[in-house]
């Protein structure tokens, strides 16, 4: 997978935010030397916030967002605003754009706030520099102030060259599954080919493995579930790991010798993007639930559903199942939570391969602001399937707390 290819989820997102007609988009095409955005004179040219997956040196592969007007007006003007804001939940690095015809500072203040707020990195971008003389003015000399011009690429190379320094690295270089594996190891991956498995590729949390072990010197093997069997016993050693998708836990798990480690592409995402160790505590709300309580199952994408869908069919019927209860079941896909949650007692989300760390966080923050037990597919079905414990036997934090989960 060559880095034009990396997925949008697994890119640096970097947003741009600004006033109406202050460069934002001229800036992004200055960065990028390209003509991705469109540029125009006439306010409020940029409606809703553009997304556009690059390579931007000295970072690598990046997605920059381009945002609507921070001091937009009207009834759309609002909600073109509070679109904009809702981008700050998946920005790993912010610009905040300015130039010579702001005079006073309200809007920018706000946005710097709700952006410190949530300990976003951020640049402040005085742009148009070369129309008239300027001076920056004293209520931003707290803040790093880059000076540009997007017209003449004057201070670009300098915006650029201090990207390379604020953005926050270490989420982009967390390994998948290659921090588990070392060189020669082998790991056996089960990938189920269903309705909803997409013509011609795998699922994308699938690639994101086989990619991970390769860059780990590791071999991956791939499989479907009922030939894994005859591959554990043609194999001259046995592997390292045996990764499944969480759909066929059960045949997997009988068919998987004890000594070999066992776990999902849904767990392993769980940690990847997210916190692994606070999905695993939210099974402990699904023995309190009762009759009538409210589920939320959210999906980070949106897709076309089957007739066996997993999100909207098996899992409110495995849940009925093990409890032996009847639930609401509300489902959001795509866009987030719904406003008000205080009537759910318990969030299903899915593995996340669409959302980047930054977004996924966001979202389990607000279960556990709002005291809702949060988990993801994987731990759920591992837990209906009674093999939870044995599938975080190669995350020994996450073993702990559900062991001490299990004492109390």
């Amino acid at each position: 997978m060559s880095l034009n290819k990396t997925p949008r989820s697994s890119r640096m997102h970097i947003a741009i935010f600004g006033r109406r007609n202050v460069g934002k988009s001229s800036l992004i095409n200055a960065l990028t030397n390209q003509d991705i955005s469109v540029v125009s004179s006439t306010p409020g040219t940029t409606t809703d916030p553009v997304y556009k997956s690059m390579e931007l040196l000295p970072i690598g592969p990046v997605v920059i967002i381009d945002t609507a007007g921070i001091d937009d007006t009207g009834d759309l003007g609002t909600l073109r605003v509070q679109k904009t804001e809702k981008v700050l939940n998946k920005t790993d690095i912010a610009l905040v754009v300015i130039d010579h015809h702001v005079t006073d500072f309200n809007n920018e203040l706000k946005l710097i706030k709700q952006i410190e707020d949530k300990k976003i990195p951020f640049i402040i971008v005085y742009n148009k520099i070369d129309e008239q003389a300027y001076q920056i003015p004293n209520i931003l000399s707290d803040y790093k102030v880059i000076k540009v011009s997007a017209k003449t690429q004057e201070g670009i190379k300098e915006l650029k060259e201090t990207l390379g320094h604020r953005v926050p690295v270490d989420d982009y270089k967390f390994q998948i599954i290659g921090d588990l594996l070392h060189p020669s190891d082998i790991v056996v991956l089960v990938v189920p080919i269903d309705k909803a498995a997409p013509k011609g590729r795998l699922i994308l949390p699938q690639q994101q493995v086989i990619r991970d072990c390769l860059e780990s010197d590791a071999t991956a093997i791939i499989t479907k579930e009922h030939e894994l069997r005859n591959v554990l016993n043609n194999l001259h050693k046995p592997p390292k790991m045996v990764v499944t998708d969480s759909q066929v836990f059960s045949r997997v798990s009988a068919d998987t010798p004890n000594d070999i480690m066992l776990t999902s592409f849904s767990i392993l995402f769980a940690r990847y993007k997210g916190e692994l160790e606070t999905l695993i505590k939210g099974t402990n709300m699904i023995e309190a639930l009762d009759n009538n309580d409210k589920i939320l199952i959210s999906e980070g994408c949106t897709h076309h559903r089957q007739s066996d869908d997993i999100g909207t069919v098996k899992i409110p019927r495995w849940l009925r199942d093990y409890t032996g209860k009847d639930f609401i079941f509300e489902h959001t896909s795509g866009g987030g939570y719904k406003e008000d949650m205080s009537d759910i007692k318990l969030i299903i989300h899915c593995g996340a391969c669409m959302l980047n760390k930054k977004e996924m966080m966001h979202r389990i923050n607000l279960a556990k602001a709002q005291n809702i037990p949060i988990l993801n597919y994987g731990v759920l079905i591992a837990y209906l399937k009674g093999i939870l414990p044995r599938v975080l036997e190669p995350f020994p934090l996450a073993k702990m707390i559900y062991n001490e989960r299990e004492e109390t």
